[in-house]
């Protein structure tokens, strides 16, 4: 028999993605069959799955928690912002539609069967699904056809643990607002509430617990101090990606408006000779940087006008004329060429524009996507690397003669002739240890062996002890139910 347990937000990014994470780790190490699942997710950080779609990157990661590999069924509705009004509509893996958010709130309802499908079938493996909620039940407007909170809670009869955050204040009004507002049949799905982030001494907020239980007949299941690691697993969201200091050689990362697969940051971020540097709109690129690594975006041609509206394009240039090197992944790498062409309006309205013609390459975006996982080698160092693509569009042009990583059907990427800019399709290369320290010793030395992936394993096993330590996890998980 499969149970269910839902855990919702008191509002958003209240660390309900690492939370789940965590559990799903520490569930498995006390023998459960353990499956993540969320039914409604909006992200451009997507991972590639096994079986050929996408998903959120958090589910991925939480798959990972669970000793798993990333499905689609693990999140069948996946939102791809591409503006400030629309979306791309992702649905069990595979592009659906793009629409705006008006037309989205009138569909979602539509949607619940392939929910349902891919719960449905995940019940089949596990003994426990452990259900992440997106953004706040408290949003009531937006219940008519919910298919991401409390709508999927009460139709697969899931019971919800709701999780405050502290940090941003005010939690007590979280959530005894959110028993306030809620429908009586909504609010009696909730059976449990736990405190994140907080900071100091716990035993100072015993009496909110009490507050807050007695005012919500809810069972309080811990308060949860800040994770200080949790900046070392793969992060969703972008804002999550603060920069860091770490070492001697310094990667200056533009934030593009749609960034989008940004995990190639993340091992940057984590091994000790790199500093990652996040540039925001406003500021000039550093001109200290060793490597300007222009990342991915949902939306190449109008990041590419951000890009240059914010000057960047001036300061890339002087980077290249001091000699600096310059990567650009996916949507980065088309950007450094010298076209980029969208004739069916794909991401927005046709259009041709001039690229920052780093590269002798020229890009045609077309309705396929491509979606795999792939793996090869490094052309110059022989070293293993792994990946995935997640783009739509196609690069040619003289520079990929000069491409430098050999995949088993082809040779991808393009470089300069000089080699000091470079680009490809290619998403989590750096996630490779012995093909990261190679690329990193070009810009100077690398001093220490870093393992990054074991570094991951190792941070969600001391996320599932923090959880042990501050939750009442057996608790938690007994509020369960069968599904």
């Amino acid at each position: 028999m499969t149970k269910a347990l839902m855990i919702q937000g008191a509002g958003s990014n209240v660390g309900k993605s690492v939370l789940v994470a965590g559990l799903c780790r520490a569930a498995v190490r006390r023998g459960f069959r353990v499956a993540p699942f969320k039914p409604q997710n909006m992200s451009n950080n997507a991972a590639v799955t096994s079986d050929g779609g996408e998903i959120g990157r958090a589910q991925a990661l939480q798959a990972r928690a669970c000793g798993l590999q990333p499905h689609t069924d693990m999140n069948p509705v996946l939102l791809k912002p591409e503006s400030d009004l629309g979306a791309q509509v992702v649905v069990q893996g595979q592009r659906l539609t793009t629409l705006k958010a008006r037309d989205y709130g009138k569909m979602k309802a539509q949607l619940m069967p392939a929910v349902r499908d891919s719960f449905a079938r995940l019940k089949g493996s596990a003994d426990l699904i452990l259900v992440e909620g997106a953004g706040s039940p408290a949003e009531v407007n937006l219940r008519a056809g919910d298919i991401a909170n409390m709508g999927f809670a009460t139709a697969a009869g899931v019971p919800v643990a709701l999780i405050g955050d502290i940090d941003r204040g005010g939690v007590i009004a979280q959530l005894v607002g959110t028993h306030a507002v809620l429908p009586e049949g909504d609010r009696a799905m909730i059976k449990a509430f736990a405190i994140n982030k907080f900071r100091g001494d716990t035993s100072l907020f015993a009496e909110g617990m009490e507050i807050i239980a007695a005012k919500t007949n809810w069972q309080p299941c811990g308060i949860i101090p800040w994770f200080a690691d949790a900046w070392r697993l793969p992060a969703e969201d972008v804002m999550d990606i603060a920069s860091r200091p770490g070492g001697s050689i310094k990667v200056a990362v533009p934030r593009l408006n749609r960034i989008a697969n940004f995990d190639d940051l993340d091992p940057l971020a984590a091994t000790p000779d790199v500093t990652v540097e996040m540039i925001p709109a406003g500021r000039p690129l550093p001109g200290d940087a060793d490597l300007v690594l222009i990342p991915g975006s949902k939306s190449t041609i109008a990041d590419l006008a951000h890009f240059r509206a914010q000057g960047w394009d001036i300061d890339l240039q002087a980077h290249v004329r001091r000699g600096g090197r310059v990567l650009g992944v996916c949507g980065g790498y088309q950007m450094l060429g010298k076209s980029i062409a969208d004739p069916e309006g794909i991401e927005g309205p046709p259009a041709t524009v001039p690229g920052l013609g780093l590269l002798n390459t020229h890009t045609v975006m077309s309705p396929h996507k491509h979606l795999s996982e792939v793996s090869g080698t490094d052309r110059r160092s022989g070293t293993p690397v792994t990946g995935y693509e997640i783009h739509i569009g196609a690069t040619t042009g003289p520079d990929t003669a000069r491409g430098w990583i050999d995949l088993p059907d082809r040779i991808e990427g393009a470089a300069s002739a000089d080699g000091r800019i470079k680009g490809c399709y290619l998403h989590g290369l750096f996630a490779s240890d012995s093909f990261r320290k190679a690329f990193l010793s070009e810009l100077g030395t690398i001093a220490t062996t870093f393992n990054y992936e074991a570094e991951v394993d190792a941070t969600l096993d001391a996320l599932a002890d923090h959880l042990e330590t501050h939750m009442d996890v057996s608790a938690l998980l007994a509020i369960a139910s069968a599904v």
